[in-house]
């Protein structure tokens, strides 16, 4: 073996690869006699984040290589490339939404002189063939896009040895060691798994299989009342299927709660069924193949059954740090939840090891968060730059069948943060122009604008309920990270009609008591 070393390094002194034999494989070492390390970045997590910050690392021209390894979930569900996003997070959901909003416009269009015989069945089968499809092309799309810009792609499951190695086993059984001047960490988070109850995980499923059946849930009940929980149940409804979510404390947890209270009122009134205050404690396989659970109200003590056909797990996630041999690294972790601890920088407690996204502690679990510190951690270590991520008003939109927008502070956080004294809030409720042929309820349609009393009334928050309300949000969160007051906001001219002036003509204060309604049109 030291004769080959010597072959293979050659008249330039070193050399990239090297093999020795293993048992059980072939073991691909990770450095030279000079010390030199394989790639300049290296990325543990082929993610939305992870992904960009490989791209901009290349476009740098800097040697780059990305680890990722979907590990199935305990339904045996996997995918490709691309991370939860892609493949079982926002795109296939919003593809899924869609479909549900669909349902409703098919609904409304015989009220516009369309002559569509009803009701119109829905075909699991073919919508989730059309979106499964479509993130398989993303996969392939991410290769593609890897292999143009000459990023180095291992799927592997990899492991820290120390602080500058990793190491994993391929296909075959060979062991790959890989060595890096700079980690990134983007792993990202998997579903929580109540293992606590009995059947929970032999018979569950989670968002990681919801989006990959190739046949219909049927009567579904949804535990959980996180965003993840509402979505799914919300497009589970509008495609016609009985969903059932049950919630054990508060919905939304994180988010304006005035708002989220809406959310499920509008939820509730279009079929969703709730389970108030209730917690599960058994999962059974009836003899028929059905599902029986049992839960207790935590209010009377009593306890109820149901039967469904899926049990679908949304209490929250983990992150995917378990199988990373951190401590071989010396990379610090919060006690509490596992997650990486960084500084404003991304940094871990290891100099040369960043960690960006879900899989971070204290880090908003979403995708473009993850992109934008991916792409500004990568400009700094290698172009020059010295911009940091900032974390304070990103917008976003749960995609509940009536759409939830926000960005920036909530008015419980607005109240602790400024005291009840300095903070003013603006709203109304609105009728979309859309919902009035149809004769639609626009009972939860409603939008407030969280401020500063105090002149020039520095907008803190802006939460908007209603249809399209994540490219509303979009839009006014430019204005507020850039520090528009409320006159500013009231000087904008709006876009007639559309459900987005509405922000533009909040002139009535909570603190007033008046009614906030608006007729619409």
């Amino acid at each position: 073996m030291a004769a080959m070393a010597v072959a293979l390094r050659g008249l330039g002194g070193r050399f990239r690869w090297r093999t020795q034999a293993v048992a059980g494989g072939v073991r691909v070492a990770a450095r030279g006699a000079a010390g030199q390390r394989d790639y300049d970045l290296l990325v543990i997590g082929g993610g939305s984040g992870g992904l960009a910050c490989a791209k901009e690392a290349a476009q740098l021209g800097r040697k780059v290589a990305v680890v990722d390894y979907v590990e199935p979930s305990p339904r045996g569900t996997r995918w490709g490339l691309g991370g939860t996003c892609v493949n079982v997070g926002c795109i296939p959901k919003k593809l899924m939404h869609q479909a549900a909003l669909l349902g409703g416009l098919i609904r409304d269009a015989p009220h516009y002189g369309w002559e569509v015989a009803q009701p119109v069945p829905h075909d699991w089968r073919k919508m989730a063939e059309a979106v499964q499809n479509h993130v398989k092309s993303l996969n392939w799309g991410h290769r593609v896009q890897l292999q143009d810009r000459k990023v180095k792609y291992f799927n592997i499951k990899a492991s820290f040895v120390d602080e500058h190695t990793v190491c994993g086993v391929a296909k075959g059984g060979k062991e790959i060691l890989l060595s890096a001047d700079h980690i990134i960490i983007a792993t990202g988070g998997r579903p929580r798994y109540p293992t606590h109850i009995e059947g929970a995980l032999e018979y569950g499923i989670t968002s990681d299989d919801i989006f990959w059946l190739k046949e219909s849930p049927g009567k579904t009940l949804v535990v959980g009342a996180s965003y993840v929980a509402l979505e799914c149940a919300g497009f589970l409804t509008g495609i016609g299927l009985d969903a059932t979510v049950m919630i054990r404390s508060i919905p939304l947890r994180g988010f304006d709660q005035q708002m989220s209270s809406m959310v499920i009122e509008h939820m509730a009134s279009h079929g969703t069924q709730f389970l108030r205050g209730c917690a599960p404690s058994r999962v059974r396989r009836l003899p028929d193949g059905h599902l029986q659970v049992t839960w207790e109200d935590r209010t009377t003590g009593k306890e109820d059954t149901g039967t469904f056909d899926t049990v679908l797990w949304a209490i929250g996630r983990v992150p995917d740090t378990r199988s990373l041999n951190l401590e071989k690294a010396g990379v610090d972790t919060s006690p509490d939840t596992q997650k990486i601890l960084v500084d404003s920088r991304e940094g871990t407690s290891v100099p040369h090891i960043y960690a960006i996204g879900d899989v971070v502690e204290g880090r908003p679990e979403l995708t473009p968060t993850a992109i934008m510190a991916g792409r500004l951690l990568v400009q700094r270590l290698f172009g020059g730059s010295s911009d940091v991520m900032d974390y304070d008003n990103v917008p976003t939109t749960v995609f509940t069948p009536l759409e939830y927008g926000c960005v920036g502070l909530s008015e419980e956080e607005a109240v602790a943060r400024h005291g009840q004294e300095h903070v003013e809030v603006y709203h109304a409720h609105y009728k979309p122009l859309e919902f009035t042929v149809a004769g639609r309820d626009a009972s939860q349609c409603y939008v407030k604008m969280v401020c500063l009393r105090e002149p020039p009334q520095l907008v803190l928050g802006l939460h908007f309920l209603g249809p399209n309300a994540g490219e509303v949000t979009q839009g006014f969160a430019l204005g507020i990270k850039c520090g528009a007051s409320y006159a500013q906001v009231m000087r904008t001219v709006g876009i007639h009609p559309t459900c987005s002036e509405e922000v533009v003509k909040l002139r009535i204060s909570k603190r007033s008591g008046l009614d906030p309604t608006v007729t619409g049109c």
